[in-house]
C-alpha cells in the first residue's frame, strides 16, 4: 500500500460519451469509433458535474489516446488538455471485438470477461497489470493533487477495482453507464470510492 503522502486527493474516473457500439451493446475494445451526436451531447454535459467535483482542485488530466475518449476529455475538460495515457486504452476483446454478449455466450456459454479473458485479445492478469501501471504514474505525478482519467467501460470498472487494493475481477460488480463518473477520495492512506455512475443527463 503506498504511503499516503504519494496519493491523489481526489480522483475521477469517467467514462466517453455514447458510440454506435456502445448503444447496440457491441464489444468495443481497440476499433477506434468516433462519438455520436448523443455522445457528444453527454461529453459536453459531464464537463460542469467534473468541474463541480473537482472544486478548487488543478486537476492532472489523462486519457485513453482512443478517439472516443479522448474527445470526451476535449468536450468536458477543454481548459485543461488531457495527456494521452495508453495504459488506460478498452480492453482488448480479441476475437469477440464488435460482438455482443449475446453472441459470444453462444459460442461459449461459460464465458466470463472478468477471468476468462478474450481469445485473441487480452487475459484479465494483462489488463489488470495495465491498470496497475497507470496507478503507478499516478502515484509518481499526482501526489496530493486531483486526477481525472477519461477512459472506457470495463477498463473503467477493473482500474476503480485496482485503485481500490481490490482483485481486478472486483469490477464485475460495478456498472458503468457512458459518460458517468466514478469518484475516489484518499482517506486515511487508502483510496475509498466516494461516488459512482454520477451523471448529468
Amino acid at each position: 500500500m503506498p504511503h499516503p503522502a504519494q496519493l491523489p486527493a481526489l480522483i475521477l474516473l469517467v467514462r466517453h460519451g455514447a458510440t454506435e457500439w456502445s448503444v447496440s451493446g457491441r464489444h468495443t475494445g481497440r476499433t477506434d469509433l468516433a462519438l455520436t451526436d448523443q455522445g457528444v451531447a453527454q461529453a459536453v454535459s459531464a464537463g460542469p458535474l467534473i468541474d463541480e467535483l473537482l472544486g478548487d482542485h488543478e486537476p492532472l488530466v489523462f486519457t485513453s489516446p482512443l478517439a472516443r475518449a479522448a474527445r470526451t476529455a476535449e468536450l468536458a475538460l477543454p481548459q485543461h488538455p488531457a495527456r494521452p495515457a495508453p495504459a488506460l486504452m478498452e480492453y482488448d476483446y480479441g476475437d469477440y471485438e464488435g460482438l455482443t454478449s449475446s453472441q459470444i455466450l453462444q459460442r461459449d456459454p461459460a464465458w466470463d470477461l472478468f477471468h476468462s479473458g478474450c481469445p485473441g485479445g487480452e487475459s484479465i492478469v494483462q489488463v489488470s497489470a495495465r491498470c496497475d501501471e497507470f496507478m503507478a504514474e499516478v502515484q509518481r505525478e499526482g501526489a496530493g493533487r486531483a486526477v481525472v482519467a477519461f477512459t472506457h467501460g470495463h477498463l473503467s470498472r477493473i482500474l476503480t477495482a485496482r485503485m481500490l487494493n481490490l482483485p481486478a475481477a472486483g469490477g464485475a460488480s460495478l456498472w458503468n453507464d457512458t459518460a458517468t463518473v466514478g469518484v475516489i477520495n484518499e482517506h486515511r492512506g487508502k483510496l475509498v470510492l466516494v461516488g459512482w455512475n454520477l451523471r448529468a443527463y
